[in-house]
């Protein structure tokens, strides 16, 4: 049996990972060791020259920055369309209104000019999310955002630069968000951040954190057990063990889901969460190897825009040689039916990011706020795109056979 090639099989536990996750269930007074979380922190700040404040999510650090910003109940924040149903769940937990732009295809970012045109009185702040990795145009957006007197939010969930670049991100923004979820740039297998350079906001969101719950110890260990658990299972995901032993694991409830189904429902608790220790340590062991992952994911990059241009497939704009892409996203006719097609070689290309404008396409789209129909390119890309992974599970070897197996398809 071929080896899974994936989005979501914990696509950044490897070796290290598993054997650290294992030696914190071993020794549980390291679970809760504090200093795990400083170095995290300390690490972030070095890495960023900003202050950082950790929650135990990314959807959380939205939740508390927004609080922290104390804008006045229901005032808007303008996210783009296609996006992850826990931003718009943040702002509405913040008792605010999420105001969707629509984005451009060439970057699956925000469109500037349907940014402008949604600009009214009410609006308060802008989220810039980076796409799979790709730039948005902070500059023009700085510019933007200092005309209308608005905050600047940058949504790194999906991109952590190193010294390489890209220089464009976590440069504009007056907060960043980081998240350290179990597909992101670097896993902690949970956990968020805060980065801020304003005065005026740390001494606030300081405050946030240190009122901020403790994660139950059950719910660490269960988080824990993730990578040791998908470890087990990747080997055999394309015998049908694999997906029976997961459906079992959540049916006893040893694996935490990555979206609940309240949240899916449009509903985010209001508590706030520090970020689990035993959490941290583990992203502190992947933010150590920052370089080392970027660089990987900028091999596949370089890989597929090459066999792009020798295929002739058509490239994103937006894309670069020099970026570290969570994924390598293209737009092509039949999305889905290939999807389904090349599974049964192994190849598993769903990703949660398909078939829906606020994602995942479980997700309640009405409750997110987003009316169907208003903004068209999101969507067009919605049942277009395809994806292909470059996290550090995949090889260079596993990239060719992708290739290999995509090519007649994108030939009809």
């Amino acid at each position: 049996m071929l080896k899974p090639i994936h989005h979501t099989f914990a696509p950044l536990a490897d070796a290290a990972q598993c054997h650290l996750a294992l030696s914190l269930l071993l020794h549980p007074s390291r679970q809760q060791d504090g200093k795990e979380r400083e170095k995290l922190r300390m690490g972030l700040s070095r890495h960023t020259h900003r202050d950082c404040f950790l929650f135990s999510s990314g959807r959380e650090a939205l939740l508390a920055l927004l609080r922290t910003c104390d804008f006045p109940t229901g005032s808007e924040i303008i996210v783009q369309a296609y996006t992850c149903v826990v931003v718009p769940n943040a702002i509405h937990a913040a008792k605010l209104t999420a105001i969707y732009a629509d984005i451009e295809k060439d970057t699956l970012n925000l469109d500037l000019s349907s940014v402008e045109s949604l600009i009214t009185p009410r609006t308060k702040a802008i989220i810039c999310q980076h796409t799979f990795g790709i730039p948005s145009d902070t500059e023009r957006l700085r510019e933007i955002c200092n005309r209308n007197g608005l905050m600047m939010i940058e949504d790194c969930a999906h991109i952590l630069p190193d010294a390489a670049g890209p220089s464009e991100i976590m440069s504009k923004g007056d907060a960043i968000l980081l998240s350290f979820g179990r597909d992101k740039a670097i896993s902690g297998v949970t956990g968020g951040a805060v980065l801020c350079g304003r005065q005026d906001l740390a001494a606030r969101l300081q405050e946030s954190e240190q009122q901020a719950l403790p994660v139950p110890t059950a719910t660490v260990r269960r988080l824990l057990l993730y990578p040791l658990f998908y470890g087990i299972a990747r080997p055999f995901m394309g015998m049908g063990i694999g997906k029976a032993l997961l459906a079992l694991l959540r049916r006893y409830r040893l694996l935490v889901p990555i979206v609940t189904t309240e949240e899916k429902e449009g509903v985010q608790s209001s508590e706030l969460h520090a970020m689990p220790p035993a959490c941290a340590a583990l992203a502190v062991q992947q933010l150590e190897s920052l370089q080392k992952i970027n660089d990987h994911r900028r091999t596949l990059v370089q890989f597929y825009l090459q066999s792009s241009a020798d295929l002739s497939w058509p490239v994103l704009h937006g894309i670069r040689s020099d970026l570290p892409l969570q994924k390598y996203p293209l737009f092509v006719c039949g999305a889905e039916g290939i999807r389904r097609s090349l599974k049964r070689k192994n190849i598993h290309l769903s990703d949660g990011w398909t078939g829906c404008v606020v994602c995942p396409a479980s997700a309640d789209q009405e409750r997110t706020g987003y009316c169907a129909g208003s903004d068209q390119k999101a969507e067009e890309v919605a049942e277009e795109i395809l994806s292909l992974p470059t996290h550090p599970g995949m090889s260079l070897a596993d990239a060719r056979r992708l290739v290999a197996a995509l090519t007649p398809f994108l030939k009809q």
